[in-house]
């Protein structure tokens, strides 16, 4: 479908007594775990017929998916990043946030009387934070919670809870576990059927609340991320001299909303240019080619021209042949020196899988490179997404895979201490897939919902 819009819930020719679920996101990266998890319920046999309904922006994820949507949707002035600001709440309220919440509950009631009253089977699932969560309970119908928001990696490791020098950091723990009681209550209630955190750290915490019924699956942000084209493994005699002679590869992640992406994308290319200014140095680089090439992975949201002329204004100019090849015909390269940068609207999968690290000013993005075994080096910005305090949270989340730098002029000296610490890669490729989960996720989420749904009636 090429845009989502709302469709009657039911006509006179449709069978009743069927199994009927609504997704409940809310959030852009929600919204796409969220269709992950409803593209392998499709693929299911005698799959649910499937209702989403998006409670922050216009869920651009499902519109590829054959999916009803119920009630009303827009798209806030805060972008969905009302939580992280008190002015960003205020301009939401003044744009209508309240009147469009109170109809959205109403659609729901609305969506699970009329199941009821067709004689329907229905449940909820919901996907992001307490407020999908809350909704489902207000439902009166069954439901299970995918929870992305939170983590017990943010206040403890599994050895013990970390340091902060934040005296309210305490808050975040007060009750034992990063989900509140009132999180917690919603998640015990006899209606839940199934909450899948996002990581085993979290389900282990949750499982000391016996009515919590907590299931280990996986994260689905580490699903869809294969390349189109699988990269050779070389295992021969010759395959450290190979490793050495190619290109040192950093990925470029500045994140995919305007206008903010363009000035973290500023801040990048002065990082860049630090990193530029020591190119010379044998010992930074660690590979006999001498050659580093910036891959940046541009959002097909961005305005690739203001990429490309930051990127000119800082001394690169259009070259020919790239030095590696990456799925996207219409990529752009530029040389400076002995460096190389590709820019990509369409080869996101390559951008994350060719990478050797990240320089990084994103959410979502870095933590898939990051799941996949590899260090991102972070960048606090102005906002209102990736503020110092979203940079620092999230490198409690990654734990060592996130190096959380003051200033772009710092990325060098990181980049090179990586790069001289082998012992310290390894363990950061161990900590990165430990903490984000291995591929397959959604699919195991949707066949245990499938199981679970179908047993409930």
């Amino acid at each position: 479908m090429s845009e989502l819009s709302p469709l009657p819930l039911t006509s006179d020719s449709e069978e009743t007594s069927r199994l009927r679920l609504l997704v409940l996101s809310n959030g852009h990266g929600e919204d796409a775990i969220a269709a992950r998890i409803l593209q392998e319920l499709q693929q299911q046999s005698n799959p649910p017929e499937i209702f989403v309904l998006p409670l922050v922006g216009e869920g651009h994820a499902y519109q590829q998916l054959d999916i009803r949507l119920i009630g009303s949707v827009r798209t806030m002035p805060s972008g969905g990043f009302v939580y992280m600001d008190g002015r960003q709440f205020v301009r939401d309220v003044q744009g209508g946030l309240l009147q469009l919440t109170a109809s959205q509950i109403k659609a729901v009631r609305h969506w699970v009387n009329t199941q009821t009253n067709l004689g329907n089977r229905k449940a909820i699932l919901a996907v992001g934070d307490i407020i999908p969560l809350l909704f489902a309970w207000l439902s009166d119908a069954n439901y299970a919670f995918v929870g992305t928001a939170k983590s017990e990696y943010y206040v403890r490791d599994e050895v013990a809870l970390l340091k902060r020098k934040n005296r309210g950091a305490s808050w975040e723990n007060f009750s034992g576990s990063i989900y509140h009681p009132w999180e917690r209550w919603l998640m015990s209630r006899q209606r839940c059927k199934a909450v899948f955190p996002r990581d085993s750290l979290t389900v282990e915490i949750l499982k000391r609340w016996s009515t919590i019924p907590a299931f280990d699956l996986g994260n689905p942000m580490m699903d869809g991320l294969e390349p189109p084209i699988p990269r050779p493994r070389f295992y021969g005699a010759d395959v450290e001299k190979q490793e050495l002679a190619r290109p040192l590869i950093v990925t470029i992640l500045p994140g995919s909303r305007p206008p903010e992406a363009y000035a973290n994308w500023h801040q990048i290319m002065i990082a860049v240019s630090a990193m530029m200014a020591v190119l010379k140095e044998q010992d930074f680089i660690g590979h006999t080619s001498g050659t580093v090439v910036f891959l940046g992975a541009i959002a097909p949201s961005l305005h690739l021209e203001s990429i490309r002329q930051i990127l000119e204004s800082q001394g690169w100019r259009p070259h020919a042949e790239p030095p590696i090849q990456i799925f996207d015909k219409k990529h752009l390269t530029y040389k400076q020196n002995n460096a190389y940068f590709i820019l990509s609207q369409n080869a996101y999968n390559d951008c994350l899988h060719l990478g050797d690290m990240a320089i990084a000013m994103a959410g979502t993005a870095t933590e898939q490179f990051v799941g996949l075994g590899k260090p991102a080096i972070t960048i606090p910005g102005s906002g209102p997404q990736f503020t110092y305090a979203f940079a620092e949270a999230q490198s409690r989340l990654l734990g060592k895979s996130v190096i959380l730098v003051e200033e772009p002029v710092e990325v060098a000296s990181a980049v090179r201490s990586l790069l001289t610490n082998p012992d310290t890669l390894q363990a950061i490729a161990e900590n990165g897939i430990r903490r984000m989960g291995k591929p397959g996720a959604a699919k195991r989420i949707a066949e245990y919902l499938m199981e679970l749904l179908w047993n409930e009636y």
